[in-house]
């Protein structure tokens, strides 16, 4: 009897080793089909803090997440800024990194795409093949490092016509549309200044820089638009130097405000929102200005003045004939989107829970909430509720756009832009001429790259 016990007992011990053994042999933590568990909480940070408009939305964003998934956040989050950025920076450098990291998408990013510390698109589509699939890929932002794409971005800016509705109609011009040409527009510019309005709502003495930006681009291509020219004579130069001349001909057909190189941008602003101008060039950040000019009070949402509202749109820039690009080829982009980083890809755990996070906040409703009337990715417009007439145009206008192109003028910044910003006034009265003032930015620009 005691023998028949006692090889029971040692029965039960071998199948608890062997089952102890069979345990040890997968990843710890390993489900029962011997898949690996998602991780039940990851890192991450972001920028969404302090009083960034969308850190309520985050934390709203978070808590759903964890709650639909059972996978808590551990969130480090915090204002950007240069303290945030050199934090990201050393964290990288000494391995403790998040697992998901906001993040920008310009140089900031560019030390730890080298040392291969995130993951890119291609790489992560290769286990999940609809990771960002509701994304449009030629909208993704790039980085200066390699030709891939990492971030799954949320949103962005971008820079576009602004257009009063009751100017065009009392001038008898219509809306400028998708495929809208730089001679229409220049038609159009004559019937509305013949009506007895300004067409162009710009302080050249202040605030050139749109136009700057949009006349450049109408002569160079998508692909060059951002590389500085050595001169007025090679790469970009020539172009350079006939977008002064174009706005400069704009100028001497009467087509800017009379006082346009003196008047400050709060009075030409006035003027387009009052129905004395027609079209205004400006950004994305632009439409909470149009809106908040149609509210008794500015500071209250509720004084909003819909038909006032009503009279304003916004729509694409021309394009010349013989230009790379098309009306709907905007400049804007996407300064910052979501990385999953190489620490948690490795861990299969972790990478489960960081992919799963990135989607949802990444679909097309939570993007709508972030980003509202701004520059997304998304193929298709996001349904953003509870906003006003102008922003609702801006979202589907943007969703539309073919492609955003950086602003050259973010790349030629410091005193190499005195000459052909602080100088429009002088270009355009002929005082300087436009190849001297271009030959003398970019002079600037060279000794500043010393």
């Amino acid at each position: 009897m005691k023998k028949r016990i006692m090889a029971l007992l040692m029965a039960g011990v071998m199948v608890c080793s062997m089952a102890a053994c069979g345990q040890k042999a997968g990843n710890e933590g390993d489900s029962k089909d011997g898949a690996p568990k998602k991780a039940d909480s990851i890192s991450v940070t972001t920028t969404f803090a302090g009083e960034d408009g969308n850190a309520k939305n985050y934390k709203d964003a978070c808590k759903a997440f964890t709650e639909k998934t059972g996978i808590a956040i551990k969130d480090s989050s915090a204002t950007s800024d240069k303290t945030f950025k050199s934090r990201v920076a050393t964290d990288f450098e000494t391995g403790s990194e998040p697992d998901v990291l906001f993040f920008f998408t310009g140089a900031d990013a560019s030390s730890f795409i080298e040392q291969d510390k995130v993951v890119p698109l291609d790489e992560i589509r290769e286990k999940y093949p609809d990771y960002a699939g509701n994304m449009d890929d030629g909208k993704l932002p790039g980085n200066l490092v390699n030709d891939k794409n990492y971030v799954v971005p949320v949103n962005g800016y971008w820079e576009g016509l602004f257009c009063n509705k009751a100017v065009l109609d009392k001038a008898g011009v219509a809306v400028p549309g998708a495929d809208y040409t730089w001679d229409q527009f220049l038609q159009d510019c004559e019937k509305i200044k013949k009506a007895g309005y300004t067409p162009i709502a710009a302080s050249l003495g202040e605030i050139p820089h749109y136009w700057w930006e949009y006349s450049i681009f109408n002569n160079t291509t998508l692909a060059t638009h951002t590389q500085i020219p050595a001169s007025v004579t090679e790469g970009n130069g020539p172009a350079w130097v006939q977008g002064m001349e174009d706005i400069k001909a704009l100028y001497e057909a009467g087509y800017f405000p009379k006082n346009t190189v003196s008047a400050k941008d709060s009075e030409t602003f006035a003027m387009f929102t009052e129905d004395k101008a027609a079209f205004l060039i400006d950004g994305s950040w632009k439409v909470g200005g149009i809106i908040a000019a149609c509210q008794s009070d500015p500071e209250d949402a509720a004084t909003l003045d819909q038909k006032k509202l009503d009279k304003f749109t916004v729509t694409y820039v021309p394009a010349k004939a013989d230009s790379d690009r098309k009306a709907t080829d905007l400049i804007g982009g996407i300064s910052s989107g979501y990385y999953i980083t190489r620490k948690a890809w490795d861990d299969d755990a972790k990478r489960e829970a960081a992919v799963e996070f990135v989607k949802f906040m990444t679909t097309d409703e939570m993007v709508g909430k972030f980003a509202q009337h701004s520059a997304t990715a998304l193929k298709e417009a996001p349904k953003v509720e509870n906003v006003a007439s102008l922003q609702t145009i801006a979202i589907e206008m943007t969703s539309k756009t073919t492609s955003f192109t950086d602003a050259a003028q973010d790349v030629f910044n410091g005193d190499c832009r005195v000459s052909t910003f602080d100088g429009m006034a002088n270009i355009v009265t002929g005082k300087v001429s436009a190849k001297d003032a271009v030959a003398e930015g970019l002079k600037a620009y060279a000794e500043q790259q010393k």
